[in-house]
């Protein structure tokens, strides 16, 4: 008996500032002095000198009107060059914009990686905006725009383009962004003492989706569990790894249990049930993957989903610093054939949950509880975190077959002898295993 209790950055686009240059002011010429007149012919006729000072003053009108042609074609080609800017983001004049305030509400995704263009495309695309020129100049006006991080945002169809920034930028308009604690199941749970509901995964991605409201429908709970237990696995995302044995599930309502890890995730709230938990289930298996489980057989000897339902009772089993010993126990007694006989699998068939289970839980015979049967259950019991999936892929070294937790801070004792699994137990603080059945 084993008793126990996508970030996201805006590139910038720096714009030079243009100026005309300034012409340069004229220098004053000297004036000459007064000269005295003098017997003889000394200099220029008076004739000969204003035919002088007007040639001066033709040269001097020349250059200024060099400098002035100078700085219209130089407004020319800066004109011309903000034309054709305007003219490759779509308008010959200020680009098309909708008037506002905007319609129904619109769910649009900012993907990792993603510039003001391309999310001036998506804006187009989804009509949230009247064209990517709008939304590009409002967008790289306002410097919050580098704060916007990768997901789902709830936007309005037809709104002004300065409106759909400010939206885009405010915290409140991101949706579609669920966090799965480790040890999280598919359905509700309540607890048997208190009577508090434990929230499922379904029910989570339910509210998740709930939270768009304006014209944007609601995934349900009802709706989550039908595609779930659809008959199609690759339509679900669920991994080659996982196929066999999610076929041979027999409760169809929990053949995704354990596939959907526990961390953060976003997904488009407005996507239907089916598309949600494909893309759940598929980044749920990259996670998995990641940590070696394909290839964790050539420690453990179990093959992927063996490992994945070791993984969640060892989450449901231990606090993470035991981990690997629970681990440990379990890969020894599958060796010698014993019952793990863990009291999480008998609550996990259950309504209402608690740390203990009483003599008829136990005798119930399910496909998970390891009371009545020998081996691992039929499925996961809950989402694993890493650490959990770790530790069923890499056990620590020891012979140990036993194990209790014996208060609520996971004080938990191990032993390879049942005589002294006994006296361990002994040393349970009173009333934390006992029943409120």
């Amino acid at each position: 008996m084993n008793d126990r209790r996508r970030g996201y950055h805006e590139d910038e686009f720096p714009t030079d500032e243009l100026r005309v240059p300034h012409g340069q002011a004229r220098r004053r010429q000297p004036v000459g002095e007064e000269r005295r007149a003098e017997p003889g012919r000394v200099g220029p006729s008076r004739a000969n000198r204003r035919r002088e000072a007007g040639a001066a003053g033709r040269k001097r009108r020349g250059r200024a009107l060099a400098v002035v042609l100078g700085a219209l074609v130089l407004v020319v080609v800066i004109a011309g060059g903000a034309y054709g800017g305007m003219k490759l983001f779509g308008g010959e004049d200020a680009p098309a914009d909708y008037a506002g305030p905007g319609g129904n509400a619109v769910v649009i995704e900012v993907r990792d990686g993603d510039t003001a263009d391309q999310i001036a495309t998506e804006m187009v695309d989804k009509d949230v905006t009247a064209s990517g020129a709008a939304f590009y100049n409002a967008a790289v006006q306002n410097s919050a725009m580098n704060s916007v991080q990768p997901g789902f945002y709830r936007m309005k169809s037809q709104m002004a383009a300065a409106d759909a920034v400010t939206t885009l930028v405010d915290p409140e308009s991101r949706v579609g962004q669920i966090v799965i604690a480790e040890g999280r199941q598919l359905h509700d749970s309540a607890d048997v003492n208190t009577g508090a509901v434990k929230k499922g995964i379904y029910t989570l991605i339910s509210e998740a989706s709930c939270a768009v409201g304006q014209g944007v429908p609601c995934v349900s709970y009802d709706e989550l569990n039908a595609a779930g237990a659809g008959s199609d696995s690759s339509a679900l995302g669920v991994p080659e790894w996982a196929t066999d044995a999610v076929a041979r599930v027999p409760d169809r309502d929990r053949q995704l249990e354990g596939l959907i890890a526990a961390g953060t995730f976003n997904f488009d709230p407005s996507a239907s049930a089916a598309d949600i938990l494909k893309q759940l289930v598929s980044e749920s298996s990259a996670i998995y993957e990641n940590t070696g489980l394909v290839n964790a057989g050539a420690q453990s000897g179990l093959d992927p989903y063996q490992t994945l339902v070791a993984s969640s009772l060892i989450e449901r089993e231990a606090l993470p610093n035991d981990f690997a010993k629970v681990a440990r126990v379990i890969l020894n007694r599958l060796a010698i054939g014993q019952r793990l006989e863990f009291d999480s699998t008998v609550n996990y068939a259950l309504d209402t949950t608690e740390v203990a289970t009483t003599d008829g839980d136990r005798a119930a015979v399910t496909p998970w509880n390891t009371y009545a049967m020998t081996g691992l259950p039929a499925t996961p019991i809950c989402s694993p975190s890493v650490g959990a999936v770790q530790a069923a892929e890499n056990p620590e070294p020891g012979n140990w077959l036993y194990f209790v937790t014996i208060n609520a801070a996971g004080d938990t004792l191990f032993t390879d002898n049942y005589e002294q699994h006994l006296a361990n137990i002994q040393q349970v603080e009173p009333g934390f295993l006992a029943s409120g059945r």
